[in-house]
């Protein structure tokens, strides 16, 4: 098991700033976790509501039938 402050090393980010730690590189993906998922379930609530809309008029024109 490797302690937070193991070096770590990540080649694709800008220079001068590569080197970190696994408590860095660790606390970086659960962010980047935490926000897709926010993005994620943005998503999921356009989707709902798109859906809620759609069969709320489907129940409405039922109802309106027997008025």
């Amino acid at each position: 098991m490797l302690d937070l402050d193991s070096p770590g090393y990540v080649a694709h980010w800008s220079e001068g700033g590569q080197d970190t730690t696994l408590g860095v590189l660790l606390i970086r993906m659960v962010a980047e976790t935490a926000q897709h998922a926010g993005h994620a379930d943005i998503i999921r609530e356009l989707i709902d509501g798109e859906q809620h809309s759609a069969r709320r008029s489907t129940v409405q024109e039922a109802a309106d039938h027997f008025r």
